[in-house]
């Protein structure tokens, strides 16, 4: 076993990166964080600043690395936001203007042309994805067909692991890992490789895509030109849904975690065999280990959860802050009929609508805040519900109980509502920042700071434990009502 006690987590996220310190020990946590700004250019469009993430990045890191020691540190892991494409020149490091994040729909109308082109098939089976904007090949090849880039040598494209793999290592390591190439719709997950049908497809250069490496395993050190202090090595990568199972400790087949971010994701650890293409579901990389061992998980993707916390705050004003939406929540029995569809950029799994468009339904005399916060914390619940309805029946494997992270887990409210519309326990960790558990176990696995999965099985602890309702026929007629609301959100955009 390493010396090293600890491992340094980036966990490049959609609004922020914090970086924190994974001790093996009780140490108490060490962590630094810094929000960047989210441009939204038109509607449907989000783009970040990659030179700021990069910023955020550095700041954090070199706070972290102070407080803790360098001596102590046995890896760096990261974990980042999917689907997130940014451009830049290998020669000078900078960027090709903004980066598109995953968000975006700017590609819809190309997603749905590859369609009627009938091209489904191949992508879904090669891939495990669907045509949809959400992915990362379609932003590339936008990037390259409506700015002014070259395509040759100097160009990169990559995802913001690969981004973050290139300034941390001064430009040495190209590189992004198997879960990131696996959400870019440019992947073959089967053989983990760049498809050149696929980039051919897209229009995008397979030259100028990053190596492709395992998501445990040492793939450079931090470099002395890079802002931070050098000769760390960056041994774990994962993107945030993969990392977040991992570090959940859903280190089995069958296994099930839900994460309540930005989005909210459902991942279900399938084992080392990739199944055949799911409706509704994606199929997906969860991770390679250093010793080529590789698990495929089944995911729904949901695209906005707790992003409907951020609208309550700062769109419309309800909430001063996201801590008040929980008490505020509880503050009422029921919504009084009113339903929150949050579709605000289109309906994820299973439904896979880029024009179903934010929808209120039920409004009253009566409703007033407390009931529009309960039907935005109702959403959350119910939309895990319909990607986990989808993927038990699709995939034939039940779901024996799902554990919980991200910002929204620390609801009970939210846990209990999940508990009673699966019909299923639901669990929460002592330590809910699971993806960067993950990116951190992922590096210290890799480094022997940890020396088997069995460790980070061993790791989890248990904070909450949420029983659902013995009957769900109260449960059953909500969820009911909540599928014809959204029903009245879907192709609301033509």
């Amino acid at each position: 076993m390493s010396n090293a006690d600890c491992v340094i987590a980036i966990d490049a996220g959609t609004t922020g990166v914090r970086s924190r310190a994974v001790f093996t020990g009780d140490d108490p946590t060490v962590a630094a964080y810094r929000e960047f700004t989210q441009h939204y250019p038109q509607p449907g469009w989000v783009e970040h600043d990659a030179d700021e993430i990069w910023a955020a990045v550095v700041e954090t890191l070199n706070e972290v690395v102070e407080a803790v020691g360098q001596d102590r540190i046995g890896a760096i892991g990261i974990t980042n936001q999917r689907e997130t494409v940014v451009a830049w020149s290998r020669s000078s490091g900078a960027p090709h203007g903004t980066a598109i994040v995953w968000q975006d729909r700017r590609t819809a109308n190309l997603c749905d042309q590859l369609e009627a082109d009938g091209q489904l098939d191949m992508v879904r089976e090669r891939t495990g994805l669907v045509l949809d904007p959400y992915f990362s090949g379609t932003k590339f090849g936008w990037l390259l067909a409506n700015r002014d880039i070259s395509v040759d040598d100097d160009l990169a494209l990559g995802t913001i692991d690969a981004w973050l793999i290139w300034n941390l290592t001064g430009g040495e390591v190209f590189a992004t890992d198997v879960t990131n190439a696996s959400r870019t719709m440019l992947c073959d997950i089967r053989s983990r490789t760049w498809d050149s049908d696929l980039c051919d497809l897209l229009d995008v250069p397979i030259d100028a895509l990053p190596q492709i490496v395992p998501s445990s395993g040492r793939i450079g050190v931090t470099s002395e030109k890079c802002g931070v202090p050098a000769g760390i090595p960056i041994s774990g990568v994962a993107g945030d849904q993969q990392a977040a199972l991992f570090g959940q400790a859903c280190v089995e087949p069958g296994m099930a975690k839900n994460t309540y971010g930005t989005g909210s994701f459902v991942l279900l650890n399938v084992g080392e065999q990739c199944p055949p293409p799911t409706e509704g579901m994606l199929t997906t990389v969860a991770w390679t280990l250093a010793d080529g061992t590789t698990h495929y998980a089944l995911e729904g993707a949901i695209f906005v959860t707790g992003a409907a916390i951020q609208w309550l705050r700062d769109g419309i004003n309800i909430i001063d802050d996201a801590a008040e939406t929980g008490p505020l929540a509880e503050s009422v029995a029921d919504t009084g009929g009113v339903y929150v569809v949050p579709a605000f950029a289109g309906l994820g799994s299973p439904y896979w609508d880029p024009y179903a468009r934010g929808t209120i339904v039920g409004i009253t005399r009566g409703t007033g805040r407390a009931e529009l916060t309960r039907a935005t914390v109702e959403s959350m619940a119910y939309q895990v519900r319909d990607v986990i309805d989808a993927m038990v029946e699709a995939s034939g494997t039940s779901i024996v109980d799902l554990r919980v992270d991200g910002g929204a887990s620390v609801m009970n409210l939210l846990c209990q509502l999940q508990a009673d519309q699966l019909g299923v326990t639901v669990q929460r960790p002592v330590d809910q920042e699971t993806t960067a558990l993950g990116a951190a176990f992922l590096a210290g696995l890799a480094e022997g700071v940890w020396e088997s999965t069995d460790d980070i099985a061993a790791a989890w602890t248990l904070d909450a434990q949420f029983e659902p309702a013995p009957d769900r026929t109260a449960a059953d007629a909500l969820h009911a009502q909540w599928l014809r609301a959204v029903e009245r959100s879907r192709s609301w955009e033509s």
